[in-house]
């Protein structure tokens, strides 16, 4: 009966404060050029995104598995570009870097669940890369439209539960040493370093989805290209072993422009200790810079995309001069 009133206690006695004050971009020198490339990188974030799910959902001859992920991981960038860079901007502008509570946490679950969506995609794509290279003759009976489809079905629906999970446990937690967060947006870890009641659970969470959607990605990745390139030493030509290698030039692209700032912050701060800015500054741009290169890697690289685009811009012109000549 005791332990049961204990328990009732312990949880009226759970302190939500109303608002969130969010200082991770204040006090930098020249903050207003950052805010001014985050601007810029947000504009070209969502127009290439944009234009590579127009193209993708409507261009047939793309309907295929490689741009079935092509297409989610455009749609992942598009929402995690939304859900971090606009509440940015309007800290920036407004000059308010309030944040309510429920809106605190409905920032931290759009922005995780993309991120880890985009991190499973890469590993799904990496996956298709691996088939039609190790096994190219099996690869239509392995990897389909159906495959795919349910493929990233599942996927946005384990994450989406995962880290509704996770997000719903901070509601647990007393918040009573500070609202002040330090970061650029409701970040987990900083949230979490807040509470005074007991956050075990919550920084199992935060440990279970950091391996699950970090290291496990980088991990599957790299065994799949140790195959892909076993593969292609079997290879008699170096001109057959470079236009296989080609196809998977954009994927490793992706994936170095993902993983690699995370790496060398996580280096970064092993070797020596950060200064609160330069690390929010990195962080910062290792979740802005992969949803605004990955739409220009794809056109640059995919010689389809590029193609259609082409013929849209042709046919756009045209009937421009015609009309200008008349």
């Amino acid at each position: 009966m005791s332990s049961l009133n204990a328990s009732f206690v312990q949880n009226m006695s759970i302190v939500h404060p109303e608002y969130f004050f969010i200082i991770g971009l204040s006090g930098i020198p020249y903050i207003s050029y950052y805010y001014i490339f985050l601007l810029i990188a947000y504009l070209i974030a969502v127009i290439g995104n944009s234009i590579v799910l127009f193209i993708i959902a409507l261009e047939r001859s793309l309907h295929s598995p490689k741009y079935i992920g092509v297409f989610n991981l455009a749609l992942a960038d598009l929402g995690e570009t939304n859900a971090l860079i606009p509440n940015m901007m309007k800290i920036f502008f407004s000059d308010s870097q309030y944040m309510s509570y429920n809106a605190c946490l409905a920032n931290m679950f759009f922005v995780n669940f993309f991120i880890t969506v985009q991190s499973a995609t890469l590993v799904v794509l990496a996956f298709d890369r691996f088939i039609a290279i190790c096994l190219p003759l099996r690869y239509h009976a392995i990897v389909n439209n159906t495959v795919m489809s349910l493929a990233f079905i599942v996927l946005w629906a384990f994450n989406t539960s995962l880290v509704a999970l996770a997000t719903s446990l901070m509601t647990r937690l007393s918040i009573c040493k500070s609202n002040v967060v330090q970061s650029y947006y409701c970040d987990y870890g900083p949230v979490l370093r807040l509470a005074c009641n007991d956050n075990s659970i919550n920084m199992f969470f935060t440990n279970l989805i950091a391996a699950m959607f970090l290291l496990a990605p980088l991990f599957i990745i790299f065994l799949s290209y140790v195959g892909i390139f076993f593969a292609l030493s079997k290879i008699t030509t170096w001109e057959a072993r470079l236009k296989a290698l080609k196809t998977c030039v954009s994927h490793m692209l992706l994936v170095g422009i993902f993983f690699l700032p995370v790496i060398c912050i996580f280096i970064a701060s092993s070797i020596t200790s950060l200064t609160p800015n330069a690390r929010i500054i990195s962080t910062s741009l290792s979740f802005t810079l992969p949803p605004m290169l990955n739409p220009i890697i794809y056109v640059l690289n995919t010689a389809e995309i590029r193609v259609l685009l082409q013929k849209l811009l042709k046919n756009r012109t045209v009937p421009i001069r015609k009309n200008i000549s008349k």
